[in-house]
């Protein structure tokens, strides 16, 4: 229980009806949720209007409603009514105050970017984790609480969740936590409530542009930026070239990172390396920090991820030593992940999903001395047939071979969705082969491998499920890929 007036106070706040002496019993912006004494936020949502839901809320027993617009209740309902300029906004501080400000009880670290947000924010864990701190985590792929993982279903919750979550980490005993503040997020406020320690720009580029989402790159770059207008030390790539843009009207304190020599942490030496069959890159630390160090990840997108997380935990006095080794240890499911299979080939698993990023991919682990580049990948259904053309168009030009295959048919026929990606291969010469069923395409690539071949699985990453229509039937590649060993009689 809270008193409404505690938490609206860092609100500017226009009481339309009744009192703020009130006690509230609940906060609640699901009207399926709504119970006796709660506070009632009315949220203009995609599909639903909670404005719309107001009166309902009052009948069932809300003691306050906040708004953002005027709205229609019983003239002799025993309801406060306070408006707002916006409610997402107002939600957000809500429940920071709601939950008892968990936020200011630990270090709070939020990194946004179009890409390498996931991998850095896993990095900058280890990292921290191997000097003995506890770290919390809240990103793309699940929340991390002590030993409790909560799979996402956005990149940043809402922020009633988000404070949930932070107020669970505080109750565990975090020191610190990392999340990645996705830019629709920024756009609908869901990480205000709080001022972040430290807030990290890795990248930007045209994305999430569309009707449901940005309505431009300009609104896009300048939902990223408001994270520097929320945090207290900032931590930008400045090899991006709109970094500054991103960066326009920050009130932090700045800090840079990248290859540039301008930047004040920065990498120099890169060196490719392959252990084993490991890939990774080798570097020199420069700067802020003078160490050499190797990230057990193929790419040179890999080592600004390493600068993104060393940046970060060079305010945490972490030693070199912790740095190096978690470097060292680095993995992140999905994330150009490692599975081995044989001493004579690589096999990675990757969430790389559109043309984008498929090409990132691939170019990178082309600059490795390798026999064949093989691709197993396929597209998922009800999405825009022309990422299957420029996915095809991608894997055809890049890999030696494609190996084509089912992802997310949803409620299409597989066999038209491979149709399609095969439009895109004939613009090339690549070869290619098409396996409708997964797990036989996966098993297909693994019993052709030839020494020096580097296998990446494509479009999965983390995901741990097939959607069949409308259903998820659980398919985890790391278990296909388990289970394919076992048939052979192979182990490692």
């Amino acid at each position: 229980m809270a008193a409404l007036k505690t938490l609206l106070e860092n609100l500017d706040v226009t009481v339309v009806r009744g009192r703020l002496e009130l006690d509230i019993t609940d906060v609640v912006y699901d009207s399926r949720k709504i119970t006796k004494g709660c506070l009632f936020i009315c949220i203009e949502g995609a599909n639903f209007d909670g404005h719309s839901a107001a009166a309902q809320a009052v009948e069932q027993g809300a003691a306050a409603l906040v708004v953002q617009r005027p709205v229609k209740v019983p003239k002799d309902a025993q309801v406060a009514i306070v408006q707002v300029e916006s409610t997402r906004y107002a939600m957000a501080f809500i429940s920071a105050a709601w939950f008892g400000h968990p936020a200011e009880k630990m270090k709070t670290i939020g990194i946004t970017g179009t890409k390498g947000k996931t991998t850095s924010a896993y990095l900058v864990k280890s990292i921290l984790e191997n000097t003995g701190l506890k770290v919390g985590l809240i990103g793309t792929i699940e929340a991390i609480i002590g030993d409790k993982h909560i799979p996402a279903e956005n990149t940043t919750p809402e922020s009633y969740i988000l404070q949930s979550y932070l107020a669970q980490m505080a109750e565990a005993g975090c020191d610190a936590v990392v999340m990645e503040v996705s830019s629709q997020a920024l756009m609908q406020h869901r990480s205000q409530g709080f001022v972040f320690d430290f807030g990290i720009f890795t990248n930007i580029e045209p994305d999430h542009i569309g009707p449901n989402e940005h309505g431009s790159f300009e609104e896009y770059m300048r939902c990223k930026g408001m994270l520097f207008r929320q945090c207290r030390v900032g931590i930008a790539n400045r090899d991006d070239s709109h970094w500054e843009q991103v960066m326009e009207g920050h009130t932090c304190r700045l800090e840079t990172y990248g290859l540039s020599e301008e930047a004040d942490l920065r990498a120099e030496g890169m060196r490719l390396t392959n252990r084993n069959g490991h890939l990774g890159v080798a570097f020199q630390v420069k700067g802020l920090m003078d160490f050499d160090a190797e990230i057990a990840m193929p790419g040179r997108f890999s080592v600004y991820n390493a600068l993104t997380a060393i940046a970060i935990c060079r305010h945490f006095g972490v030693p070199v030593e912790a740095v190096k080794k978690a470097l060292q240890e680095a993995r992140v499911k999905g994330r150009i992940e490692l599975v081995k299979v044989s001493d004579e080939f690589t096999l990675l698993i990757d969430y790389a999903h559109n043309a984008m990023a498929l090409e990132s991919l691939l170019t990178t682990l082309k600059e490795y001395d390798h026999g064949r580049l093989v691709c197993v990948f396929g597209c998922g259904g009800n999405r825009s047939r022309l990422r299957r053309y420029e996915m095809g168009e991608v894997s055809g030009r890049l890999a030696d071979l494609t190996v084509i295959t089912s992802d997310n048919p949803r409620f299409e026929e597989p066999q038209a969705i491979i149709d399609d990606i095969k439009t895109g291969i004939a613009k090339t010469d690549g070869k290619y082969i098409e396996i409708c069923d997964r797990k036989e395409a996966i098993a297909y690539a693994i019993d052709n491998g030839q020494p020096g071949d580097i296998i990446v699985l494509a479009g999965k990453g983390h995901e741990d499920y097939q959607e069949i229509r409308g259903v998820k039937h659980p398919m985890d590649e790391r278990v296909l890929i388990a289970q394919i060993l076992k048939e052979r009689g192979i182990s490692f």
